[in-house]
Formats: C-alpha cells, sequence, structure tokens
C-alpha cells in the first residue's frame, strides 16, 4: 500500500515538473519575449569631428530631437578636439564592439575614418556620414551642406564688395577635412574664374583645429601682409582665430572680412561690422536628418545617397530676418537638456 502511493506521488510530481507542461502557457511566454523583443530600444551613435565649437552643438540638439520624435536612443560621443583622429576611430571602434544599430559619423579625417566605417558596415552596423564627406563607398547617405557652394558664396561676396580688385588672403582649416576643402577650392577657384584681377596674396597656410592656433597663425599672417583688402575663412575656429588677430591689430573694421559658421561672438562682430558676412550652415538640420535618415534605412525602407542641408550668406543687412536670425542663433536648450 505504501509503496503504490509513493509510485502515484512520484508520477504527480513528474507531471506538474515540467513533463506536462500546458502549451498555452508555453505559447505565452513565447509571445511574452518576442514582444519584448520588439520593444528593444534602437540605439543609434552621432560622432561628431569634436564636441566644443557651437556647430557640434547644433548637430547634437539636431540629432536629440530626431531621436525624441522618433523613440529611437541617441548615444553622444566624440573627440573634444577635431584633430584627433585616433581618438574618434576609437571612439567608433567602441561604439561597434557595444553593437549599436546605426552610426551618424563626421569624419574628421576623409582616409583615416574610412576603415573603422568599414569595420561598422562588415559588422551589419549602417552608417550615415554628415558634414565632411569620405573616401569610402558603402555609407548609406551623406548629409551635408553644399561646401563647395558655401565657398562660392563667400567669393562671390568678397568680389563684389571689393568690385573685383584688391589683394586677399585665406586662412585653411587643416588637411584631411573634407568639407573645409571643398569650400576653400570653391572660394579660389570662383574668384579665380569671375574676379581675375583680385591677387590672392596667401593660400596655402592652415590655422589647425582651435581658435588658439588659428590665433598665432593669423597674426603672423597680418604681419607679413598688411596691405589686405579681404581675408576669408572656412569654419568657425579659423574664423573666431582671425576675427581676435584683426581686433588686436586694430584692422577689423579696415577690410572686407567673410567667415564661415556662427557663435556668439561671431555674431556681436557682424552686427558691428567688424566682420562683412558669415555663410551659414544649418547643422540642427543636418543632426535631425541624420538620425532620421539613417532610422528610415534600418526600416528598410529606400533613402537619398545625397542630402543637401542648405547654405545661406548672413549680411548686416538681412541678419534680423527671421530665418537667418535662427541659424545665427538657435535656442537648443530644449533639445540639450
Amino acid at each position: 500500500m505504501t509503496r503504490s502511493i509513493l509510485t502515484i506521488l512520484s508520477i504527480y510530481i513528474l507531471l506538474i515538473s515540467g513533463c506536462g507542461k500546458d502549451p498555452a502557457l508555453s505559447e505565452r511566454g513565447a509571445e511574452k519575449a518576442s514582444t519584448g523583443a520588439r520593444l528593444k530600444k534602437i540605439r543609434i551613435a552621432v560622432i561628431p569631428k569634436g564636441t566644443t565649437h557651437e556647430f557640434w552643438k547644433s548637430i547634437h540638439a539636431g540629432a536629440n530631437k530626431a531621436g525624441r520624435s522618433l523613440g529611437v536612443e541617441i548615444i553622444w560621443k566624440g573627440p573634444v578636439r577635431e584633430d584627433d583622429r585616433d581618438e574618434q576611430i576609437k571612439v567608433v571602434e567602441n561604439l561597434i564592439a557595444s553593437r549599436v544599430d546605426g552610426i551618424v559619423l563626421a569624419p574628421l579625417d576623409d582616409a583615416a575614418l574610412a576603415r573603422p566605417a568599414s569595420d561598422a558596415a562588415r559588422e551589419g552596423i549602417p552608417v550615415v556620414i554628415i558634414d565632411s564627406d569620405i573616401k569610402w563607398k558603402e555609407r548609406v547617405s551623406f548629409v551635408a551642406t553644399d561646401n563647395y557652394r558655401g565657398g562660392a558664396m563667400a567669393a562671390e561676396r568678397l568680389g563684389e564688395r571689393l568690385k573685383g580688385r584688391g589683394r586677399v588672403m585665406m586662412l585653411r582649416y587643416q588637411e584631411g577635412s573634407a568639407s573645409t576643402t571643398q569650400r576653400e577650392a570653391g572660394f579660389l577657384e570662383t574668384i579665380a574664374s569671375k574676379f581675375p584681377k583680385i591677387e590672392i596674396v596667401s593660400s596655402n597656410r592652415y590655422g589647425g583645429a582651435t581658435t588658439e592656433t588659428s590665433y598665432g597663425v593669423s597674426e603672423n599672417l597680418l604681419i607679413k601682409y598688411r596691405a589686405l583688402q579681404g581675408i576669408f575663412c572656412p569654419n568657425e575656429s579659423t574664423t573666431f582665430g582671425m576675427l581676435r588677430a584683426l581686433q588686436d591689430a586694430g584692422r577689423a573694421d579696415k577690410l572686407f572680412f567673410v567667415g564661415f559658421d556662427s557663435s556668439v561672438k561671431l555674431v556681436q562682430a557682424l552686427h558691428k561690422g567688424e566682420i562683412d558676412a558669415l555663410v551659414l550652415q544649418n547643422p540642427f538640420r543636418m543632426g535631425e536628418l541624420g538620425v532620421q535618415t539613417l532610422l528610415t534605412h534600418i526600416r528598410g525602407e529606400k533613402v537619398a545617397p545625397r542630402i543637401d542641408t542648405g547654405v545661406v550668406l548672413a549680411t548686416k543687412e538681412n541678419m534680423q530676418q527671421p530665418e537667418i536670425r535662427q541659424l545665427l542663433s538657435p535656442d537648443l536648450t530644449l533639445w540639450l537638456k
């Protein structure tokens, strides 16, 4: 009798411990796991050239806006200085290892970042390039300003202000930066073709990645070339470095100076007439479209291989127009909280 009871109990325990699982329960468990997988938040890494200039803060804000509206997580990570190639490469490699779902990259060197971008694609992580192009064919899309056009606009402004005659110099940014190289080419080629009587006295000096390095180079150039009527600088740091050198030399309002991008100090100088014009991109839109384009691709939809985010010229005369004012002094607080 005792042996029969023990046998019955053993069979019962086996049944309730798994040999007789309810199929409905199993299906509900699988459905719950599947739903959890579907609800996993997509993670998109946005990697700027640097994190200090106002331009990159606008990129960050635009990316955050897209992330919030689309329900994806934005990982913002980049080098502090815009000449730290090794650090940017390391950032890309670390994000590949963390298995992000996609990367929006502003490569600070068009050749050096090709290998890590290719590594990402090989691991199944799609890459959208923003701001500066790259020597790599597998990018999902290139979202950026028409940089050549921006340089040409600067040349047209200076040429018109100088009435087609005068001595002009251009301070370059740094080697390997595709965006500024295009601006510099647009400026030089437009001056040569449209204003052949304007003399370019210097166009081969590089300001480097920071305002301080640009300031030092600018000081030396202003000492060497005293008889100048015009200057062009192709990005925020070179523009601000040159502005400071002109101010210190007492020459800030003595010639026509066209710069690129915007910051509080540059807007003040534009208002005071120390800068004649600023070529403006739309970095907020660039960051937003970079994320939107990548997510569209991740969802299996077709995207354009090249997206132009626009370029305009700001002057003292038009700087109060709403669309220009928004580009000169964007309110980023909502998106950078």
